[in-house]
C-alpha cells in the first residue's frame, strides 16, 4: 500500500512539474498579438519598416498594446518578444518588458504597438545584459518609415536601436528616451525552463522555438496577412 502510494505522488509530481513549464494563456495571446502586429504592419509597404534597415536588424523586437496611462505622473509598460537573426533564420524569441517613467501634468490613456529594430551586435548584447537604459546605455532614435531607408537620418543610421509605434492605425517612429528594457525572466522561464538564459536561447543554436512561437517566426519572414491566409 505505501509503494502504491509513493507512485502515486511521483505521478502526481511529475504532471505539477509538467504544467509548471507550459505558456500561461496570457503568453500565448500575447505571441499571437505580436505576430499580428508584424503583419499587419508588412501588409502596407508605403507604411511599414524599410526593407533595406529591416534586412540590417540583429534583432527585432515586438511589443504589443504598451500600455501608456497618465494623471500627473505618467509611466509606459508593455512585454512582448525579441528574436535575433542566427545565420539566415531567426532566433527561437524570448519574453522581453519595457518601463518607462514620466513626470508633467498629463491626464489620459493610451495602448500602442511598439517595434524595435536592434540595428547590430552591440546593440543586442546589450538587450541580453539585465536590463539597459534607452537612450542612455543603448543609442536610440525614432525609424524611418517607408519603402526607402535613404531618407534616414545621420542619427538614425548610427542608432543601436530605432523604434516604431503604432496608434490608432497610425505607423511612425516615437522616442523611449529614458525606458528600461529588459528579458522577462518568469515568463521565459515559463517557456524554456529556469536553466536556459535568454542569451542561451537567441544566440545559440541549440534551443528549438517551441511551437506555440512560430506564428510570431513566420510574421519576422514579413509575410503579410493575405499571404498567411492563402496558407
Amino acid at each position: 500500500m505505501r509503494m502504491f502510494t509513493g507512485v502515486v505522488a511521483i505521478i502526481a509530481l511529475l504532471g505539477t512539474t509538467g504544467r509548471a513549464a507550459g505558456i500561461s494563456q496570457k503568453e500565448a495571446d500575447r505571441i499571437k498579438e505580436a505576430a499580428t502586429v508584424l503583419r499587419e504592419i508588412h501588409a502596407a509597404p508605403d507604411k511599414d519598416v524599410p526593407q533595406q534597415l529591416w534586412d540590417q536588424a540583429a534583432c527585432v523586437v515586438v511589443i504589443p498594446s504598451l500600455k501608456k496611462a497618465a494623471f500627473v505622473i505618467g509611466g509606459e509598460f508593455g512585454k512582448g518578444l525579441m528574436s535575433c537573426r542566427n545565420g539566415s533564420a531567426w532566433s527561437a524569441p524570448i519574453f522581453m518588458e519595457l518601463q518607462k517613467g514620466s513626470w508633467g501634468l498629463q491626464i489620459g490613456a493610451q495602448s500602442i504597438d511598439l517595434v524595435l529594430l536592434v540595428m547590430n551586435k552591440g546593440g543586442m548584447e546589450k538587450l541580453l545584459n539585465n536590463k539597459v537604459a534607452l537612450g542612455a546605455e543603448a543609442s536610440l532614435a525614432a525609424g524611418p518609415v517607408g519603402r526607402d531607408a535613404r531618407a534616414a537620418t545621420d542619427a538614425q543610421l548610427k542608432a543601436e536601436i530605432l523604434s516604431y509605434s503604432r496608434a490608432q492605425g497610425l505607423f511612425a517612429g516615437i522616442d523611449l528616451s529614458g525606458g528600461v528594457l529588459k528579458p522577462d525572466t518568469d515568463e521565459n522561464a515559463s517557456l524554456y525552463g529556469k536553466e536556459i538564459s535568454p542569451r542561451d536561447v537567441v544566440l545559440g543554436n541549440t534551443v528549438k522555438a517551441p511551437a506555440e512561437t512560430r506564428v510570431f517566426l513566420n510574421a519576422l519572414g514579413r509575410e503579410s496577412i493575405a499571404t498567411s491566409g492563402q496558407k
